[in-house]
Order: structure tokens, then C-alpha cells, then sequence
């Protein structure tokens, strides 16, 4: 029998007469599952086995050991409160107490007195197995729920495991992760933005100077430790990493104990769905021991390059003096030979120009020369400049000049621009000596488009350029060269063939017209040089040549020169070529003296003062005093370099004329004659 059949059925206990067989009859009329017992004992065993309810007379009960019923009803489930359909007998009086108390022990009990008729029994036993049925569905629904709440707790202690192996992974990832980043001198930070807290590793405040965790840390905490020439930066790159998501800044603090260190600080930003900045983490590092060996690195580095420098400079400048204090000791010696002294004088005066021009390209690669920038078609330039660089490429290398006829103009000292072409020239001609090919060398210009990325590690910024190339065929550079080819003095070439000097001119020329040089190159195959200019916004003049032999402009009327100088050598030469120029000349050695004359009343039509003065005023800014005192006095400034590159900038402009050291005395005729007509 299964299980619902056994708790479906009615069980009938009584032992006396005919009733157990009339009532199993009776219910077995309506369909009813019954079963008789015999005695309680069977009885009782039955319960325990299961039924919907049962019909039990009062006699069976009193007559009998009803122990092992009470057990059973004390042992019912929760759920259960099975319903007993008790046959009494009718009685006259009161119920005997013992029957009271059994009928009061069933609890749920429905008490039929006999006589009864068929319909009355049918009735009660329909109710109570009604009954009976809505507890075993109530039993079902407990037993579905202690089910479902045993698979939660399991599920829970499943997912207790799980987050605890999680944790016990995160914390020893975060261990190995605090103990990485701490053996690199790293503390790690995560700064609420809305609160202005973070969280911070004990690296992290022992990077600022505290022997034990402070309470809280802010960017204001972190703000009032960065040196105050440093704040500004600092501030900005908070707000920039709020935009750009990054954080990445360094900088110099002040610990707790005073010491000044250097700092970096690295994070990233984390965004709401709105796009609001609600949290910053990452790292700070202690780099003050990187600084100081960078810093030992560059020394190096430039002591080196000073050494190369040095020697070259040494090297060259002994050879030049060599032949002019060798040709003035002979002409001292033998003053009479006129021929001889003349040719020994133009041999000096070679050797002089020479100095001159190394010390030109020594002041372009540092970007001191005095610059003269014009706006000008780079083209034009380069087709006058053809002629020459043919001649300086020879006879059998093919020159091929490739110029593009929309080229945009270009801000630039002609000079300086056409001394660094004819450099790469001459280059690329002596790159292709003794090669079994045949030699071409090609200029080309050209428009280009720089974006940013194509200028992350110039130093220029992204914009319309103009690209001036030369191109070999020739033997190509080294790799191991290419990082050097801008050094000063620093040559491939053969003792006597070069000074290592021409394409330190170039870049010094290409920096100070504000772009660069970009070198592409191959082993056996060639090189090309670009020569990458900002291009300008102003229209393309007319290029200013050097101008036509002019004859000696001397004095007339008693024109006088205000001549400011104050290397007595230099001065004493000025004086008498100004003499020989038959100008009056009035002497001053400093800016002050200068003014003193200025405030007089003495005759002065023009001033004529070095650039680079001691006594805290240079000649630009002397220039412009007087002029202040004197309005429209002429002005002729003169000097060997320009110490501030932007003043040397400003000069060059042509607002005020300047006269190249060293000069000579009809180059100094013409300068003067040029600003005292206005030309």
C-alpha cells in the first residue's frame, strides 16, 4: 500500500459485536479506504503508520492500557492534530471519569452518541479526513519550506566557503601587492574625491615623514607638503587628472623632520555613470635617489661633451692663431718687405675670417648667434642657391632639386638657412666619395601636416610645417652614429676633412627657427636629411641679400659717434677706424658714462655700443634710453653673441641694426653710412 493510500484510509477500532463490520461496510458504500483493528495495540501501530482518521468506540478505550496512545499523541509533529471520531454510549448522568479523561486526552475529537444513523457517520468521517487532508498538505508545505530554507543554509554555507577562499585570495593578493609595491619604495593611496580621504598604505605616510599612520589624509594634507615653488604644478595636475582620468606629476616636499625630497605621484581616476570623478588611486614613490644619480648622469654627460668641445675648439682656434701670430711675428721681423707683409697680412686675415666662422657655427648649434629671421619662400632661396650647391656637390654627383610651387613661406635668417643646406650638401657629397655607385644628391621641399603624435618627442608643437630635404646615395651613418652626428665636433670623416661642426650649425639653425631635424638613414643605401620649419602666417618679402660693394662713408660736418665699449683693445681699434673715417668720436666704457654724455649738450648723431655690457644695462637697453633723451638719435649696435637668446631674437628683427664682431673697418663704414641715411 503507498504512502497516500495508508493516510487516506479510515481506521476502526471496535473489538465488541458487529459494529466494526457495519461501519467498514458503510464506508466502503462511498468509496471510503477503511481498516479494522483488532485491539488497541494494532490500533496504536496503525496510527503510527498513518491515516486520514478513525472511528474508535468509547468502551475500546476505557477497557484498555491506553500508555502507549498517550505516547503517540504526545508525539505528534506540529503540523498534525489528527481528529478522532469517538462512538459513545448515551448516558443517563455525568461520564464516568475515566472515559471524560481519555476524551479529553484525544484533543480533536468528535464525540457521536449511539444510537446513530448511516448518513450522521458518513458525515463526521467526510469532515474529519477533510481535515486530516489539509494537515498533510500543511505537512507538505512545511516539509517543502524546511527543504527550501536547508538548501539556503547549505547554499549559504557554500557561499560562506567561497567568499572566505575569495577573501583569503584578496587579502594574500593584497599582501603580495603591499609587499611588492613596499620593496619598491611604493605606498599606495585611494582617495575618496567626495570626502577628500584616502585610504593609504604605512609606506605612504613614511614617504612624507610619519613613524605611525596619521587619521586622515586629504589632497589639502598633501598640498600643505609640497614646497610652495611647486604648489601651482601640483594643483594643475589634480585638476587635469580629473578631465583626462590620469594622475601623473612630480615634485619636491618637505617631510615632517624638514627634509626636502622628491616625489612622484601616479593614479587614475574612476567615473560615475554621469561621467563625475568619484575616486582617485594609485602610488607615490620616493625619488630623490633617481634624482641625484640623473642628476650625476647629465654632469657627466655634459662634462664629456665639454671635454669634446673643448679639445675641438682648442684644436682649431691653435691652428687658426697659429698662422696669424706666426704671420704678425714675421711682418714685425721684416717690416720692409712690402709684398711679404701683404701676403702674410691676407694669410692672417684668411685665418681670422675662419675663427670667425667657427665661432659662428659654435654660437648656432648653442642657439646664441645674432639671428636676422626674414619671411621668405624657402624656394627661391634654394633656386639661388643652386649654382653654389652644385659647385659644392662637384662634377660627378647629379644634383636634382625638387621644389614643391605652392610651398608655404617660412620665418628664418636667409644666411643661417643657406649655411645649413650647403652643410648637408657637402655632407652628402663626402658620404658618396669612393663609392662604386653613381652619386645623386636631391633637395626637395615641400608642405606637411604635423599631428600631435608626430611630434610627442620634439619639442614643437603639432601644426603646418615646411619640410626642407637633402637626400644621398651615398655610404649612410651608423646606428651607433645617428645619436651623436649633432655633437660638436663629434665626425666620421678623416683627420683634415672635417670639424665635425657643420651639422651641429644645422640643428642650432633648425632649433632656433623653432622646429627640428629629423634623419633617416641606412647602412650602404644613403641618408636623408629633414629640415622640418614652422610655417609662417605673414606673407613672403624680399629676400635681403648682402648688398653691393659700397664706397667708404666718411664724415662730413663734424658727425660724431658716441662709441660705448668696454674691452680696451676693442675700443682702442673702433677709435681709430672711426678716426680714419674722419668722425668725431666721444668715448664711453659703460651704459652710465654713456647716458652722462647723453644728458649733455655735446653734438652726437649717432651711438654706437657693444650689446653685451657689465654695469647692468646691456647696449638694447641703452639704445632704448637714449633714443628716450634723444629722440630720433641713430643707433648702430655691435656684438660677438647675445647671451639671452630672446633678446638676441628681438635685435635680430631689424628694429635695431646690429654690426657682426669682429669687423672690419669698411664693413663698419657701410653699417654707419646705412643708418645714418635711413637706407
Amino acid at each position: 500500500m503507498s504512502a497516500s493510500e495508508v493516510e487516506s484510509r479510515v481506521l476502526i477500532l471496535a473489538p465488541r459485536g458487529r459494529d466494526a463490520g457495519v461501519i467498514h461496510q458503510l464506508l466502503a458504500k462511498s468509496g471510503t479506504p477503511a481498516a479494522i483493528c483488532a485491539d488497541v495495540t494494532a490500533w496504536v501501530a496503525a496510527l503510527n503508520d498513518g491515516a486520514a482518521t478513525t472511528v474508535v468506540t468509547e468502551e475500546s478505550l476505557v477497557e484498555a492500557d491506553t500508555a502507549a496512545l498517550d505516547a503517540w499523541i504526545d508525539a505528534q509533529p506540529p503540523w498534525s492534530d489528527f481528529p478522532f471520531i469517538l462512538l459513545a454510549t448515551r448516558q443517563a448522568g455525568r461520564r464516568p471519569a475515566r472515559a471524560a479523561a481519555i476524551i479529553e486526552r484525544l484533543g480533536n475529537v468528535v464525540l457521536l452518541e449511539r444510537p446513530i444513523n448511516a448518513e450522521t457517520l458518513a458525515s463526521a468521517v467526510a469532515s474529519a479526513v477533510r481535515v486530516r487532508r489539509r494537515q498533510y498538505q500543511a505537512r507538505g508545505h512545511i516539509l517543502e519550506r524546511e527543504q527550501a530554507e536547508e538548501r539556503l543554509r547549505e547554499a549559504n554555507e557554500t557561499l560562506e566557503c567561497r567568499v572566505a577562499e575569495r577573501t583569503r585570495e584578496v587579502e594574500a593578493a593584497r599582501e603580495t601587492l603591499s609587499f611588492a609595491l613596499d620593496s619598491a619604495g611604493m605606498g599606495s593611496w585611494d582617495l575618496d574625491l567626495a570626502s577628500d580621504n584616502a585610504r593609504r598604505s604605512p609606506r605612504h605616510d613614511a614617504i612624507f615623514g610619519y613613524d605611525e599612520p596619521v587619521a586622515t589624509w586629504g589632497r589639502a594634507d598633501f598640498l600643505d607638503h609640497v614646497v610652495p615653488e611647486d604648489r601651482l604644478l601640483v594643483e594643475a595636475a589634480f585638476v587635469r587628472a580629473t578631465g583626462t582620468g590620469t594622475l601623473d606629476v612630480e615634485c619636491r616636499i618637505k617631510r615632517l623632520d624638514g627634509a626636502i625630497r622628491w616625489i612622484a605621484a601616479k593614479g587614475r581616476a574612476k567615473y560615475r555613470a554621469d561621467g563625475e570623478p568619484v575616486r582617485m588611486a594609485g602610488i607615490v614613490m620616493d625619488r630623490t635617489d633617481q634624482r641625484v644619480t640623473e642628476d650625476a648622469l647629465r654632469q657627466a654627460q655634459k662634462m664629456e661633451a665639454i671635454g669634446q668641445l673643448t679639445g675641438g675648439v682648442a684644436h682649431d682656434f691653435n691652428n687658426l692663431l697659429t698662422v696669424i701670430v706666426g704671420g704678425l711675428d714675421m711682418m714685425i721681423r721684416k717690416p720692409e718687405h712690402t709684398e711679404r707683409v701683404v701676403r702674410l697680412a691676407e694669410a692672417a686675415m684668411g685665418a681670422a675670417r675662419r675663427g670667425e666662422q667657427l665661432t659662428q657655427q659654435l654660437l648656432a648649434f648653442s642657439r646664441r648667434q645674432m639671428l636676422r629671421p626674414q619671411t621668405l619662400n624657402p624656394n627661391r632661396l634654394l633656386l639661388d642657391f643652386r649654382p653654389l650647391a652644385e659647385r659644392a656637390a662637384g662634377g660627378a654627383v647629379e644634383m636634382a632639386f625638387d621644389l614643391d610651387p605652392t610651398i608655404d613661406p617660412i620665418r628664418i635668417d636667409p644666411a643661417q638657412f643657406e649655411a645649413a643646406v650647403l652643410n648637408l650638401v657637402v655632407n652628402a657629397r663626402d658620404a658618396m666619395d669612393g663609392s662604386d655607385r653613381a652619386g645623386r644628391i636631391s633637395v626637395a621641399s615641400r608642405n606637411v601636416r604635423l599631428d600631435t603624435a608626430a611630434v610627442a618627442d620634439k619639442g614643437v608643437p603639432p601644426g603646418d610645417y615646411v619640410e626642407v630635404s637633402v637626400a644621398d646615395t651615398g655610404s649612410g651613418i651608423p646606428p651607433e652614429a645617428l645619436a651623436r652626428v649633432f655633437e660638436p665636433f663629434f665626425t666620421t670623416k678623416e683627420v683634415g676633412k672635417g670639424t665635425g661642426l657643420g651639422l651641429s650649425q644645422v640643428y642650432g639653425f633648425t632649433r632656433s627657427a623653432g622646429g627640428y631635424v629629423a634623419i633617416e638613414s641606412v647602412v650602404d643605401a644613403g641618408t636623408t636629411f629633414r629640415l622640418l620649419i614652422p610655417r609662417s602666417s605673414d606673407p613672403a618679402g624680399e629676400e635681403v641679400g648682402t648688398g653691393g660693394s659700397l664706397p667708404l662713408r666718411r664724415a662730413t660736418d663734424g658727425d660724431t659717434v658716441l662709441l660705448v665699449e668696454d674691452d680696451e683693445q676693442v675700443l682702442g681699434m673702433a677709435v681709430e677706424s672711426l678716426e680714419e673715417l674722419r668722425y668725431r668720436v666721444v668715448v664711453a666704457r659703460n651704459a652710465a658714462e654713456a647716458l652722462e654724455h647723453l644728458r649733455g649738450v655735446e653734438r652726437i648723431d649717432i651711438l654706437f655700443s657693444d650689446v653685451v655690457m657689465p654695469g647692468g644695462m646691456n647696449g638694447s637697453q641703452l639704445a632704448v634710453e637714449a633714443q628716450r633723451l634723444r629722440p630720433g638719435l641713430k643707433v648702430l649696435l655691435t656684438s660677438g653673441y647675445v647671451a639671452n637668446l630672446d633678446e638676441g631674437q628681438v635685435i635680430g628683427k631689424g628694429e635695431l641694426p646690429v654690426l657682426n664682431k669682429p669687423y672690419r673697418r669698411d664693413e663698419l663704414a657701410r653699417s654707419l653710412r646705412l643708418v645714418l641715411n635711413g637706407e
